[in-house]
């Protein structure tokens, strides 16, 4: 039985799984979209989600803690001001995961991780590239 297990080990040792986890949670929040496997966008997702909510109760504690796992100044400078006021009324669900289809090489199913309601302009150039790079 899968009772209580913590998180997916995604076939790495704990500090190479958590080192590419802050990577990709900080190049979700610099680049609001990133293109990964199901397995890492979920697992990516719920540290996301965690650092946006910081962001949003603000204060010195909650910025040391974010620092933890994002470790770009500008990044985190982004999270508690632009993405604090963005997402200031909503009650979590700050990210979304799109399913690509599978990687042609290995099969591997991918996923589009994007931060909900991101620019439109952004949002546009991003599907477009997800099309054709699916086909």
């Amino acid at each position: 039985m899968r009772h209580k297990i913590g998180q997916r080990k995604l076939h790495r040792t704990t500090s190479h799984r958590l080192a590419m986890l802050n990577n990709m949670v900080t190049s979700l929040l610099e680049h609001e979209a990133i293109r990964t496997t199901v397995p890492k966008a979920k697992e990516a997702r719920k540290m996301a989600e965690r650092i946006i909510t910081l962001g949003k109760r603000g204060g010195l504690a909650n910025v040391r803690l974010a620092a933890r796992i994002v470790k770009d100044k500008n990044v985190l400078q982004k999270v508690f001001s632009q993405y604090k006021d963005r997402y200031a009324t909503r009650n979590g669900g700050y990210t979304r995961i799109i399913k690509l289809g599978f990687r042609r090489g290995d099969a591997a199913e991918m996923a589009l991780l994007e931060l909900v309601d991101r620019p439109a302009k952004a949002a546009a150039a991003e599907g477009g590239e997800a099309e054709e790079k699916s086909e």
